[in-house]
């Protein structure tokens, strides 16, 4: 759990990122620590608008008795189920796969909490369908770890090619990022969800 006192206290160290608060307001830590509807979700929200992902997973989750997704009930649901409720056949075998690998693996997080960062990226992107950018999501907003930073997203490249000038492009450009973000460790998470909401106030700047 981030300290958000101490966090604060030493992004405000960085000039621009000072400004950058001042400029969002403060931000509050969220989570709830389970990784398998963390994971559902992530999966049925790729590539959809907010409003789009929230309608098809409450669609999702009515297939289920208590609104509650287990993995057996997943693996138990034909394709075409799934398919009806707004989800792609590609994306209902992502969702077994997920399912497949609570079974078979584990997803319980009091069993995982002692892994890195990279050990839990390395060990949930070995289900297919579960990408890089997803884990970072999910180690951010779900288990609150506190120096996440998410060098390949677009919205992060963005604010902080804005921000600092940047104007190199691919390993330059993450590479002066990274170097960049170092000033914020250990608490890089917190920066980053402070650029995501900077970069959405320039658009209505």
């Amino acid at each position: 759990m981030t300290n958000l006192a101490a966090a604060y206290r030493h992004l405000r160290k960085d000039p621009a990122m000072k400004e950058i608060i001042l400029h969002t307001g403060r931000l509050e830590t969220t989570g709830h620590k389970d990784l398998f509807t963390a994971l559902l979700r992530s999966i049925v929200s790729q590539q959809l608008s907010g409003k789009a992902a929230d309608t098809i997973w409450s669609r999702f989750i009515q297939l289920f008795p208590h609104h509650q997704p287990t993995a057996e009930s997943i693996l138990r649901l034909d394709a075409e189920v799934l398919r009806n409720a707004g989800l792609s056949y590609q994306k209902a075998g992502y969702l077994q796969n997920i399912a497949r690998f609570s079974l078979e693996e584990t997803l319980e997080y009091r069993r995982l909490y002692r892994k890195t960062d990279e050990a839990l990226i390395e060990y949930l992107t070995s289900i297919k369908g579960v990408g890089r950018w997803t884990v970072e999501m999910i180690l951010i907003f779900t288990l609150n770890r506190p120096d996440v930073f998410p060098v390949d997203d677009l919205g992060i490249q963005q604010a902080m090619m804005m921000k600092f000038g940047i104007r190199k492009k691919g390993k330059e450009l993450k590479s002066e990022m990274i170097a960049i973000s170092e000033r914020w460790a250990p608490y890089r998470s917190l920066a980053t969800r402070h650029l995501w909401k900077w970069k959405d106030t320039q658009k209505h700047a």
